[in-house]
């Protein structure tokens, strides 16, 4: 059976080759194949929401699907040249085809945005139903990395948060960085939402301290306030934000939670959306 791949979206935006890069770099600290990824849908056409590897015809339509791709694979080389890169053209909407991809990811990479010709704008529409609906984890790239930073995790106590202190442990290995985990007191009670808090935080700790820790060791921080808004914040100091898709306060119906949604709009650094739940595959 074949390794996963970390897999990347792209559209030719700057957006987009950014996320490249970014993505390059996550295969090689997981020894990984990365697979550039574009989706094709003909002008003025239906397309299947279903994914193809049918690709365009031909003439100019081709020629720039070959540019975006080409572009792509050259900036992965630069950033990291001892990645193998292999590459798709698949014709579907972006959402489909991603999600179609992700199946068999480690990790899918999108950016924040894209240029509204061929594929729109990612942070609302792709990168928002994927990381909703993904079954690998999802990286957006957005605002700006710092890697002196810790790798902050959000929790609430939900087996989604659970499932993105896991991904946030070993990612934090992989980097050699330190992990943070926080998790916010929305409730008006102060006794109760530290208790509360407290034991959320400790849980936390136990699922981190499973994967063996990363080397820049862990810390843990109880905070208060509007849950997004102190996520946003503490965002600006990280390399990397992650949370699961949908917390304790989620509805049923609704794949990616309110707070998720903000913090993806919003957030100052690049964030990671992990699922989690028996219902995932």
């Amino acid at each position: 059976m074949k390794a996963p791949a970390v897999v990347v979206g792209v559209d030719g935006s700057p957006a987009s080759l950014e996320a490249v890069e970014v993505a390059a770099v996550e295969a090689r600290l997981r020894g990984a194949v990365l697979r550039v990824v574009h989706a094709f849908v003909w002008p003025g056409m239906h397309v299947p929401t279903g994914p193809s590897l049918l690709g365009p015809a031909g003439g100019a339509l081709r020629e720039d699907v070959e540019r975006v791709i080409g572009d792509a694979v050259r900036r992965a080389g630069d950033r990291a040249p001892d990645v193998e890169v292999t590459h798709a053209v698949v014709a579907g909407e972006p959402m489909a085809v991603l999600e179609a991809e992700s199946r068999e990811a480690a990790l899918v990479v999108v950016g924040s945005r894209g240029m509204g010709r061929i594929t729109g704008a990612l942070v609302g529409s792709v990168a928002v139903h994927l990381a909703g609906n993904s079954r690998s984890p999802v990286l957006v790239v957005r605002g700006r990395a710092r890697p002196e930073g810790p790798l902050l995790v959000a929790v609430d106590g939900s087996e989604e948060s659970r499932a993105a202190v896991g991904f946030a442990a070993s990612e934090a290995a992989l980097r050699g960085g330190e992990l943070l985990i926080v998790h916010v007191c929305a409730d008006a009670r102060p006794g109760r939402s530290r208790a509360e808090g407290e034991r959320v935080l400790a849980e936390a700790l136990a699922v981190a301290g499973r994967t063996g820790g990363p080397e820049g060791g862990t810390t843990t921080r109880l905070l208060a306030g509007e849950v997004s808004r102190v996520l946003v914040g503490c965002g600006e100091d990280s390399q990397l934000l992650v949370m699961g898709a949908r917390g304790r306060g989620g509805f049923a119906g609704l794949l990616l939670g309110s707070v998720s949604q903000d913090v993806l709009r919003h957030a100052a650094c690049p964030v990671a959306v992990v699922q989690g739940g028996p219902d995932r595959g």
